[in-house]
């Protein structure tokens, strides 16, 4: 098993991350990913607060094309990624 996690790898668990539904040798190399980068751990606090937010009961209108230009942005970033 690689010590080093890619963006990806981390992007598929973070759920089961925010879950703790992982076993610590992967919770472990996770934090450690999360230590070194900014976007990985960005978006783990991102992903937490969407949580909280969708867990409060209250509720908030997007605004128009909102959830396009995520879509987008995500593709975008993404795509350079892999590169």
């Amino acid at each position: 098993m690689a010590l080093v996690m890619s963006c990806r790898e981390i992007w598929r668990e973070i759920s089961n991350y925010l879950d703790d539904d992982i076993d610590p040798a992967l919770k472990a190399r996770m934090e450690v990913h999360f230590a070194q980068c900014r976007h990985c751990s960005v978006l783990l606090d991102s992903v937490h607060n969407v949580i909280v937010l969708t867990g409060d009961g209250r509720s908030f209108t997007l605004p128009a094309g909102f959830s396009q230009r995520l879509r987008r942005r995500l593709t975008d970033y993404l795509s350079s990624a892999s590169r």
